[in-house]
C-alpha cells in the first residue's frame, strides 16, 4: 500500500470514529432519550346520577422523554369502559365519543376531566363515596398500568 492509498482511508476511518465517539456521549450523558416512565394517580369515579353510565378520570404523569399513547382501558368484570372525548355539538350542548389512541407527552401529563377526556363506564355501578374500583389503562408502548379510582359525588369532583 502506498501513503496516498493510507491517507485516502484515513479520512474515512477518522470520520467514522468521530461520529461513533459523539453518538456514544451523547447517549452517556442521557440525551438518547428514556422510554415512556408512566404513572397512574388522582383516580376518582363518579357515583351515577343516571342509568346509562358515569365516568372515571385519572392524571396519567411521563417522566421519560419519549411520548406514549392510552390506547384503551379496562375495568371491574360486568362493566365496559372506554376512553371518551366530551364534544361540544351546539352552545351548551355536548356529546360522548370515543377517543381513540391519546397521546401522554415525554415529561408532561394528561389529565382527564369532564369537559375533556374521562373513561365512560357503563353500566354505572352502584357506589358509595368512598367505594373504590381497579381499572387497567393500556398504552402503546409501556405495559399496562393499574390504578383505583375513589368514588365521589359529580358536585365533589377535585382533579
Amino acid at each position: 500500500m502506498t501513503s496516498a492509498t493510507l491517507r485516502s482511508a484515513a479520512v474515512p476511518l477518522l470520520a467514522g470514529v468521530l461520529t461513533l465517539g459523539c453518538l456514544t456521549a451523547w447517549t452517556v450523558t442521557g440525551n438518547a432519550g428514556t422510554p415512556p416512565r408512566l404513572d397512574v394517580t388522582d383516580g376518582r369515579i363518579l357515583t351515577a346520577s343516571n342509568t346509562e353510565a358515569t365516568a372515571a378520570f385519572f392524571t396519567i404523569s411521563n417522566t421519560g422523554t419519549t411520548a406514549d399513547e392510552l390506547t384503551g382501558v379496562t375495568g371491574p368484570a360486568g362493566l365496559r369502559a372506554m376512553v371518551g372525548r366530551d364534544v361540544e355539538v351546539a352552545e351548551g350542548a355536548h356529546r360522548m365519543e370515543m377517543a381513540g389512541a391519546v397521546p401522554v407527552p415525554a415529561r408532561g401529563a394528561l389529565r382527564m376531566a369532564p369537559t375533556g377526556l374521562d373513561v365512560m363506564v357503563s353500566p354505572p355501578p352502584r357506589l358509595a363515596p368512598g367505594d373504590r374500583l381497579t381499572f387497567t389503562l393500556h398504552f402503546r408502548h409501556s405495559g399496562p398500568v393499574t390504578a383505583e379510582a375513589v368514588a365521589v359525588r359529580p358536585g365533589q369532583l377535585r382533579l
